[in-house]
């Protein structure tokens, strides 16, 4: 079934395509951002436009007719940068009502929409509940983090119990990107100007660099050894890490892990386009972690285009069918079996 009315146009219309990284805001978010400053220490929190903000503020409207124009039958909502990792104890209350907020959402438009649950980071046993009670009760699939808390990296023992509750509950954790430390931007990215500075500390690289140094230290920290079923999700074709699979390998001497590290990223990565519709990342992704988990994400609004946009990246791809229809949706529908996952 190909849910929306214009999801079957183009190329491969038959295929089902769902994105899975694919962003929301809520104004009290926005609010207890203003609220703290956020802005002038972590510049992700106030680059967002009028359009992109307003896209990022509608769940159901314009979100559905925009997602018909590009040919995605179903967005998998998640909570855009910097998330709730730079508030404290408010960020409980925060994130069940952003929570409860994509659930109504969902409960609107029960084929078009799904859900990662945002968490309270910094309350890491609040976290772990709340993800619990997202995939139990609300039908989620999986959790979204945006890196590091203050000063404290993913892979900091603070942070286990969300991992752990993630992989009880069998479902996935997509690494997003956020805004590299201060003292880094300083140190890597600035001395142009200052628009210029945060487009290269943000989008244009820094983002990607700290996003994937987030997963290769939960790797090298020991994570996936000690919860082999975990299963990690990474966006813009693997965060530069694919792209280095081969150097990295040289710490297979020293890393006194159970498995080479390319095993881990076989077994316990997955990665997703993010909008990035390049069909040459898209081979190199496929040849390290697999066609089997390949992920379809837009990124929207971000990376949001017009004219089909989406579909016509799937018919043009590359990928042999079967490949092509895990591509679309079927490795996600097999990821996420284990959390309500709804036939399509």
């Amino acid at each position: 079934m190909v849910s929306g009315r214009d999801a079957a146009r183009g190329g491969d219309a038959h295929l089902t395509l769902i994105g899975i990284e694919e962003h929301y805001l809520t104004s009290r978010v926005r609010d207890a951002w203003d609220a703290i400053g956020l802005a002038a220490t972590d510049p992700s929190a106030g680059v967002h436009s009028r359009e992109i903000e307003r896209r990022l503020l509608d769940l159901t409207g314009e979100r559905i007719e925009l997602m018909d124009e590009t040919g995605l039958a179903i967005q998998v909502l998640s909570l855009t940068t910097p998330g709730l990792h730079d508030l404290g104890a408010e960020s409980v209350d925060l994130a069940r009502r952003a929570n409860d907020a994509v659930a109504e959402a969902m409960v609107r438009w029960p084929d078009r929409l799904q859900a990662l649950a945002a968490l309270p980071v910094a309350m890491p046993e609040e976290a772990a509940t709340e993800l619990e009670r997202c995939v139990r009760v609300l039908g989620f699939k999986g959790a979204l983090l945006s890196g590091r808390v203050g000063d404290r990296p993913l892979d900091h023992p603070d942070f286990f119990p969300i991992f752990e509750s993630a992989a009880s509950l069998e479902v996935p954790i997509l690494l997003h990107p956020r805004t590299p430390p201060a003292a880094v931007r300083s140190a890597y990215y600035s001395g142009f100007t200052p628009e210029l500075d945060a487009a290269f500390a943000l989008y244009g690289l820094g983002w990607h660099y700290d996003a994937g140094i987030q997963f290769l230290r939960l790797l090298l920290a020991g994570t996936f050894d000690r919860l082999p079923g975990l299963q990690l999700i990474l966006g813009h074709w693997g965060e530069v890490v694919l792209f280095y699979a081969e150097r990295l390998a040289v710490i297979d001497r020293v890393s006194g892990l159970e498995q080479p590290i390319a095993a881990y990223l076989r077994r316990n990565l997955y990665v997703t386009a993010s909008g990035m519709f390049s069909p040459d990342y898209l081979a190199q992704a496929a040849a390290v972690v697999g066609p089997d988990r390949l992920l379809f994400s837009t990124d929207y609004p971000y990376q949001y285009r017009p004219g089909g946009d989406a579909r016509r990246f799937l018919a043009e791809c590359g990928l042999e069918d079967a490949d092509k229809a895990g591509f679309a949706h079927g490795n996600w529908l097999r990821l996420t079996c284990g959390s309500s996952a709804r036939p399509v």
